[in-house]
């Protein structure tokens, strides 16, 4: 009798002592990278490449660089549902632009009171200092929608002119500037001081083209190889600190500057009629339909552009043809959260269903959901960084997440989950001859269903760390494989790279 006891209780003994095993297993497996490691007060160390290169700091993005809050800024006007309301909610947007702003910047909030507002056309701001806020992001709240039969946005946010030269051209005398850096010296710092806008430019030269084979992209109808004067990157920097020679910038350094490839130079720049303090937020934006694969409607929720240090807020977009936010080349300092892009309605094709689009510098997504598109978090052609993807969600995906094409510089991808794949590739002639996709992209902490990470044939890295899903040769075989780590392994510490970095910073 004894040893039957014995027998029917080592059940209801050993579940126990299993889960408790598992658990602390669990709770142990903790790794970091080769490439970045925490301390115990929070402060981080970079492994650099034999060339000195690490990967970059990205927290320097967003509202303010994430330095504020986004702020809430007191209602001015307020609009009620009517048939009227598209003219009042354009004439108040007029009225607001007409008054001067206080001494943060701000003309006011235009409040849309809970209910359905009919918009046959754009709404535009044209002017900083204004916010258009609802009652809610739900059908229940403020719903605008767009019903004209026209590829617009519903609501359209731009400064105006563009970004001009300030003064020469200086130099970069150092033969090889790593990613990373946030310093280098120039031949001359006369006339500069801090606080100036440069320009940070690398030039695009015929080496470069040829050692990236980007002027041997299979050729099909249309394909455009790779042109050395179309490849003159200018990221847009501020110096923070001058020695002698040796400037100091406010973000890091994001393609190596290599001599080889035609080093570097700066120059200051002006660009007046860009605007800044504009926000969106609590809103559910829609547009009218026909069918699954129409495309004679509303094109973006939103499309920001010539703006800075702006946001995007708990907003959702349903049905429109190509994304909820998308942000132009030359906006910058944006940020996007909390926000959903559902249900596009267009050909599942090129040009279509770019859920949160980016091809601007220094902008931050984070907290994003997407249904049914195709580049649910993507940058375009050159787009240039720090940029930064953030705890982001994308379901029933018809496409890849990723850089799309002709290198983009410098993002971040950080706790994507998808049910599709991220990619960072040689996309070849894809488009129009779309080649090397990116470079200076680092995923972090990702679910994919399989990605592709592939390093360019010269002329920097892309990374793939603590990735959870399937590795694949993408579109075409034989290309440098990217820097993988972890794939498949739980654990990674810091969980966020851009929570742990932007951290670091604040608390120095």
């Amino acid at each position: 009798m004894l040893a039957l006891l014995k027998r029917k209780h080592l059940p209801l003994i050993a579940v126990p002592l299993l889960s408790v095993m598992a658990f602390t297993v669990t709770r142990s497996i903790q790794w970091e990278s080769r490439f970045v490691q925490a301390g115990k007060n929070g402060s981080l160390t970079y492994t650099p490449d034999e060339k000195g290169n690490i990967i970059p700091d990205f927290s320097r993005v967003g509202y303010y660089q994430g330095d504020k809050a986004i702020p809430t800024i007191p209602v001015a006007i307020t609009i009620t549902p009517s048939a009227e309301a598209a003219q009042q909610i354009q004439a108040a947007i007029d009225a607001l632009s007409a008054k001067a702003p206080d001494k943060n910047g701000f003309r006011g909030t235009i409040l849309l009171k809970k209910g359905t507002y009919q918009l046959p056309a754009t709404l535009e701001i044209k002017t900083g200092g204004i916010v258009l806020r609802g009652e809610g992001d739900t059908e229940n709240g403020t719903k605008l929608v767009a019903t004209a039969n026209t590829q617009k946005p519903l609501i359209a946010i731009t400064g105006s002119g563009n970004l001009q030269p300030a003064g020469d051209r200086i130099k970069i005398t150092d033969p090889y500037v790593p990613v990373g850096s946030f310093s280098f010296h120039i031949s001359d710092a006369k006339g500069l001081q801090v606080g100036d806008a440069i320009i940070l430019n690398r030039p695009g030269t015929e080496k470069w083209i040829q050692d990236t084979k980007m002027d041997q992209i299979e050729e099909r109808g249309g394909t455009k190889q790779w042109k050395a004067g179309e490849y003159n990157l200018e990221f847009e920097r501020v110096i923070t600190k001058i020695e002698g020679n040796k400037i100091f910038i406010d973000n890091p350094v994001m393609l190596a500057l290599d001599a080889q490839y035609g080093g570097g130079e700066i120059y200051k720049y002006t660009f007046t009629g860009r605007i800044r303090e504009v926000g969106v937020e609590n809103l559910y934006l829609e547009s009218v339909y026909s069918s699954d694969t129409a495309e004679n409607h509303a094109w973006d929720a939103i499309a920001i552009n010539k703006a800075e240090h702006g946001w995007v807020r708990n907003v959702t977009s349903r049905y429109f043809g190509y994304s909820c936010v998308n942000l132009g080349g030359n906006a910058r300092y944006i940020t996007v959260k909390d926000s959903k892009c559902l249900d596009a309605k267009s050909k599942i094709t090129g040009g279509r269903r770019y859920s949160f689009a980016n091809n601007g510098q220094c902008n931050l997504f984070m907290n994003c959901h997407t249904t049914e598109g195709r580049h649910d978090y993507v940058t375009g052609s050159k787009t240039l960084g720090p940029n930064v993807f953030y705890n982001c969600m994308a379901k029933n995906t018809h496409a890849d997440i990723g850089p799309h094409h002709r290198w983009a510089v410098g993002t971040l991808y950080d706790n994507i989950i998808t049910d599709g794949e991220i990619n960072v590739q040689d996309r070849g002639n894809w488009g129009s001859g779309h080649g090397w996709a990116g470079v200076t992209q680092v995923l972090w902490n990702c679910t994919v269903k399989r990605a592709a990470v592939q390093s360019p044939w010269a002329s920097g890295k892309n990374y793939n760390i603590g990735m959870k899903g399937e590795k694949f040769d993408g579109r075409l075989k034989g290309r440098p494989d990217g820097e993988w780590e972890g794939q498949n392994k739980d654990g990674l510490q810091p969980t966020s790279l851009y929570m742990a970095q932007l951290k670091a910073r604040q608390q120095k």
